[in-house]
């Protein structure tokens, strides 16, 4: 796997209502060959620049107001080609890069309660590496599975490692048993978990157990500094 060398651009608000505060980020990163811009609000990318397709996409349901600024494309792609410039300068200036950390935890569910023949949604989620990305595969019944996969971005923690989520579309079905494998360069072998499909009647209405996170009042993606190898800097909201 490749290692990516980052540099980060990180903006944080926290809106503050008398019921209702949320978080927003703006996260702008760079390698040689790669590089990410996305706007974040409490930890779910409502838009992102994807640099293959040269556009700028919408993640929100279509009844929500767009979270984009006209020519908000054009500057991710200035602010990667500023990463990139920067980059030689930044490698030249720290010292250590970082240790790889291979990922602290994975976690397997569904999206819905989960009910026989009914479409469901399975849930990889995997935090704590870094480097970013982990590349995350999927298997039913021990066969390889692509149709109806996705990965979201890397997102950052707080402590300077990285967090993914993949998702598998996938229609329960008695007896099948379905795989999430992950891959990382800091890995000397992938790790997994699995999902069985449980064929008593008690589990057709089991709740779904997924990660919940909690965002603290005030509290922003600081520890991202030099001494980790990341370099912040504040970029206006969207």
């Amino acid at each position: 796997m490749k290692v990516l060398v980052l540099l980060l651009l990180l903006s944080s608000v926290l809106c503050v209502s008398a019921d209702v505060q949320h978080e927003s980020n703006a996260i702008s990163a760079c390698s040689d060959t790669d590089g990410e811009d996305v706007v974040v609000l409490d930890d779910e990318a409502v838009w992102y620049a994807d640099f293959y397709k040269k556009t700028g996409v919408d993640t929100l349901p279509d009844f929500a107001d767009p979270m984009r600024s006209p020519g908000q494309y054009d500057e991710a792609v200035a602010n990667r080609e500023i990463c990139r410039y920067n980059l030689p300068t930044i490698r030249q200036a720290m010292k250590d890069f970082p240790k790889e950390h291979a990922p602290s935890n994975l976690i397997i569910y569904t999206e819905l309660n989960e009910k026989l023949r009914v479409n469901n949604t399975l849930i990889c989620y995997v935090t704590g590496f870094y480097p970013a990305p982990v590349n995350v595969s999927w298997t039913k019944n021990g066969e390889s599975v692509t149709e109806g996969t996705s990965i979201s971005l890397a997102f950052p923690n707080k402590d300077g490692t990285f967090r993914q989520t993949a998702r598998l579309d996938f229609v329960p079905q008695t007896g099948d048993s379905y795989t999430c494998t992950v891959e990382h360069v800091a890995l000397t072998r992938p790790v997994m978990k699995i999902h069985e499909i449980q064929t008593s009647p008690a589990s057709q209405s089991t709740p779904s157990i997924g990660p919940v996170i909690f965002c603290g009042a005030g509290l922003t993606v600081g520890v991202l500094g030099a001494a980790a190898g990341i370099y912040l800097l504040i970029r206006g909201n969207k």
